[in-house]
């Protein structure tokens, strides 16, 4: 098949005219290519996080950095897996999926960090989101409301069984899917702050288990694109706001979160591959 870059395509329900890009060649924002990448991606929004979660893999090589997107490449179980970095928040996420979908890209993982929402849910616990709120505006350009923005169940699964395998205290729940940090931690300062507090007691109330910034838009977009997304988080914070004990803080290392992420990966991978054989 043939594709020709930025031609222009004519839309039949309306008279725009938009541009077809070309799945082939470097991406705009992320600047990678098809090839360089695995079809397993792991998405921290620190471009900080890509290096140590690349370490992680078997011979590792550094792919490229372009504005918050930075790209490493390496092997798990054999397996070409990839690490890209997305930003914060729900539209520079969006836009990491779509281009690395674009080359080849079909099964993501969310790993990062998220607050606590349930007493029960405590610093250095990890959940794993197999849903999330659309507390955010970026899924508007994509599905209505009314469309639940959900995990792909078998990745939901496998980071479930990885993370457990591993000793980790584990809840699979619902996050919030939030715009506006400040708007969580200070909402007593902000004009809508009734608004804001009443919506936060809802989500508790509805037993969300954390908040953070980006896992609403992936499932939306995994879903708009046929591909897999799931999350897997690291808990800090409590849900009354109190400071984390030194100890807390310590059980809340991404050296506790990292490893769990990829024995989920790993349990993907060979989860497919016995499908694939079957």
């Amino acid at each position: 098949m043939t594709v020709v870059p930025f031609s222009l395509i004519h839309y039949a329900e309306s008279d725009t005219l938009m541009p077809a890009f070309d799945h082939d060649e470097r991406q705009h924002h992320i600047q990678v290519a098809r090839g360089d990448i695995g079809r397993y991606v792991f998405l921290p929004g620190d471009p900080g996080r890509c290096e140590p979660i690349a370490r992680l893999f078997d011979a590792p090589v550094f792919v490229a950095r372009n504005r918050e997107y930075e790209t490493w490449t390496g092997y798990l179980d054999g397996e070409k897996v990839s690490v890209t970095s997305t930003g914060i928040g729900c539209p520079s996420a969006a836009i990491a999926m779509e281009e690395l979908a674009r080359v080849g890209a079909d099964t993501f993982v969310r790993v990062g960090t998220s607050g606590s929402m349930q007493p029960d849910v405590r610093p250095g616990d990890l959940g794993v989101i197999q849903a999330a709120i659309r507390d955010e505006g970026t899924t508007l350009h994509y599905l209505p409301v009314e469309f639940p923005a959900v995990a792909d169940i078998d990745v939901t699964r496998s980071l479930t069984i990885g993370a457990r395998s591993l000793g980790n205290t584990v809840h699979v729940g619902i996050s919030q899917s939030k715009d506006s940090f400040y708007g969580q931690h200070e909402p007593g300062r902000m004009p809508v702050a009734s608004r804001l507090k009443e919506r936060w007691a809802a989500w508790m109330a509805g037993g969300a288990i954390c908040s953070e910034m980006e896992a609403a838009a992936l499932y939306i977009v995994a879903a708009t694109l046929r591909v897999r997304a799931g999350g897997i988080m690291m808990i800090l914070g409590h849900h009354d706001m109190a400071p984390m004990t030194q100890e807390e803080e310590t059980r809340g290392s991404l050296d506790n979160l990292l490893p769990a992420a990829i024995a989920g990966m790993r349990d993907l991978i060979a989860r497919d591959r016995e499908r694939a054989a079957a």
